[in-house]
C-alpha cells in the first residue's frame, strides 16, 4: 500500500511539474516584448507618457488664454465705461441749428466736376 501511495504521489509531483514547465512558456511568451503583452503594456505606457505632457501644455495654454481674455474682458469694460460716460455727456449738449436750405453747411467742401479740355490736360503732363 505504501507503495502504491508513493507512485502516485510521484505521479502526481511528475505532473505538477509538467503543469508548471507549460505555465512557464506560456507566461513567458504573454510578456514577451516584441509581440505579447508586455509589448502591448510598454505602448500603452509610451501613450500614457504622451498624453500626459500632452495634456499638461494643454492646460498651460488654457491658463495663458483665460489671463489673456480676463485682461482683455477688463479692458472691453473700461471703455464700454467711457463710452457711456461719453454718451451721457453728449445729451447735456445743445442741438446745433439745422442748415439753411440755399447754402452748403459750414465744412462742407463742394467740388463740381467739369470736363477737361484738351489743353488742360497737356499742361498737367
Amino acid at each position: 500500500m505504501s507503495l502504491l501511495a508513493d507512485i502516485l504521489l510521484i505521479a502526481g509531483a511528475l505532473g505538477a511539474a509538467f503543469y508548471c514547465f507549460v505555465l512557464s512558456r506560456r507566461l513567458t511568451r504573454f510578456t514577451n516584448l516584441e509581440n505579447g503583452m508586455g509589448g502591448a503594456v510598454a505602448v500603452l505606457s509610451v501613450q500614457v507618457d504622451e498624453m500626459t505632457k500632452a495634456l499638461e501644455q494643454a492646460r498651460s495654454m488654457s491658463k495663458d488664454s483665460a489671463e489673456s481674455l480676463q485682461h482683455l474682458t477688463e479692458r472691453a469694460e473700461a471703455a464700454a465705461a467711457r463710452i457711456e460716460l461719453v454718451l451721457a455727456s453728449m445729451h447735456d449738449l445743445e442741438e446745433p441749428p439745422p442748415p439753411s436750405p440755399g447754402r452748403a453747411p459750414r465744412g462742407t467742401v463742394r467740388r463740381s466736376r467739369r470736363p477737361r479740355s484738351a489743353a488742360d490736360l497737356d499742361a498737367a503732363e
